[in-house]
């Protein structure tokens, strides 16, 4: 038996790793093992999980919380699952999901169970994906046909705006010295000011 390490994983969206933490903790895994991305789980490209890539050797064995803490793309997932059990020779236990523990059944129809069972699991969670993405954009275009807008509310105009614009206009101040009274940032003056003027 080698080292145990423990892979947590949260989105910038889902800021809480407490649960994957108390988890880990349960397993006993030393804290110096627990390797954490606050990353999107499209894509791999994780640098917290690479570097655990490069310090897992043979005999190794890696907890996930679940299997949609890993990745939600079923190629990727899938990808990485080999790299790790196939080419790292490493046991993985997926804690939510006891069918996805490497170390029972080893025979043939063990990882055949556990491939099987894999495949269908990251299929789910790339189609969640998928479905969370799609629900986002109607959701949004819905809103746009009510006439919600999106973005920051544009900020009002003081009302000697004309003024200060008229004295930036013949030259008497400055840009910056414009915007600073209209309490704008420069570029926001210009875009108002191009607005008075279109």
């Amino acid at each position: 038996m080698g080292a145990v390490y423990g892979y947590v994983r949260v989105s910038c969206r889902d800021q809480n790793e407490d649960r994957q933490m108390i988890a880990m903790d349960e397993m006993k895994i030393p804290k110096k093992n627990i390797y954490w991305d606050k990353q999107s789980g499209k894509d791999f490209n994780r640098p917290m999980y690479h570097r655990l890539l490069r310090k897992l050797k043979p005999n190794d064995l890696l907890y996930i919380k679940s299997i949609d803490r890993l990745g939600r793309n079923y190629e990727e997932i899938l990808e990485q699952w080999r790299i790790l059990t196939k080419e790292k020779k490493v046991d993985i236990v997926v804690m939510d999901m006891p069918l996805l523990d490497t170390r029972q059944g080893k025979d043939l129809m063990g990882t055949l169970i556990a491939d099987l069972v894999l495949a269908l699991l990251s299929y789910v969670s790339e189609s969640e994906r998928q479905n969370i993405r799609s629900r986002q954009r109607e959701g949004i275009e819905a809103a746009k046909q009510k006439g919600v807008q999106f973005g920051r509310p544009p900020k009002p105009v003081p009302e000697n705006f004309g003024q200060i614009c008229n004295k930036w206009m013949a030259k008497e101040i400055s840009a910056d010295e414009a915007a600073r009274l209209c309490n704008f940032t420069r570029s926001t003056f210009y875009n108002k000011a191009r607005g008075r003027r279109g």
